[in-house]
């Protein structure tokens, strides 16, 4: 099999709950995220950007995405992954539906409310200028960094960015950071191939950082902001010492092109 034959995408149900009115879409995935997510959603619903916006749920259960609210606040569409895998599962069912729908690129960013929801249309002007992957920096001139933790400050700046950049040839300064946009012509490369099972926790975000830079696409950072609760826990899915352990052999099977298409 080839092409859209041969992904490799979790079950899922999609419930479609305004018609299309953009070119590109703005993905967020979630997993009970609550009033930070309709927060959320109502910012960016006041700020307008140029983005449909689609709701990549893994499972929540808090009862925040009811249908009829989330339309409301301005949401396309809503997709529940009932299968298997976590993030990286989440993001290629949300790809998959989007690229099926004949968006020219596609937005990402968390459903926790840390991400400055004014940058969208920033995203969305580069990929119209022809560039095929945007990471957000809080870190580059113009970027927002509040109360970040100190060890996702230490090891984001001085861990993360460094192996991926060495393996990407290409420097960037925060790819832990979830937000970031992709062109289609570069989700659909079978070069790249991101609709493969292999990614079900955080791989594709690491993966797709090293292999567009390392296949010539045309990549940048742009300056965002992420502001972390000043006397809260970080809202995160990474849970203890094992998650963090794990997202380290994630990082590294995607610098060393473990995820890489054989």
């Amino acid at each position: 099999m080839t092409g859209r034959a041969a992904w490799q995408l979790p079950a899922f149900t999609a419930s479609v709950l305004a018609p299309r009115r953009h070119g590109h879409a703005l993905v967020i995935p979630v997993i009970d995220e609550g009033d930070r997510l309709r927060a959320q959603l109502a910012r960016i619903a006041a700020a307008a950007p140029p983005v449909d916006v689609v709701i990549a749920d893994g499972g929540s259960t808090d009862g925040s995405l009811e249908p009829e609210a989330l339309r409301r606040l301005g949401v396309r569409a809503l997709l529940v992954k009932t299968g298997p895998g976590r993030l990286s599962a989440q993001l290629r069912m949300a790809y998959a539906w989007c690229l099926d729908e004949r968006y020219e690129g596609i937005v990402t960013m968390d459903g926790n409310g840390k991400d400055g929801v004014e940058a969208v249309a920033a995203f969305v002007a580069r990929l119209r200028d022809g560039d095929d992957y945007v990471q957000g920096s809080r870190y580059v001139a113009g970027g927002v960094a509040e109360n970040t933790p100190l060890d996702r400050h230490l090891a984001g700046r001085w861990l993360h960015a460094p192996v991926l950049s060495l393996a990407a040839r290409h420097w960037f300064t925060d790819t832990t950071n979830g937000f970031r946009a992709y062109s289609a012509r570069l989700l659909l490369d079978p070069r790249v191939a991101p609709f493969r099972d292999v990614f079900v926790r955080y791989e594709l975000l690491f993966y797709l950082t090293v292999r567009a830079a390392r296949l010539g696409y045309r990549v940048r950072e742009i300056p965002v902001a992420r502001r972390y609760p000043a006397r809260a826990p970080a809202p995160t899915k990474i849970a203890g010492w094992r998650g963090r352990i794990d997202m380290l052999g994630e990082l590294f099977g995607a610098a060393l092109g473990r995820f890489d298409p054989r």
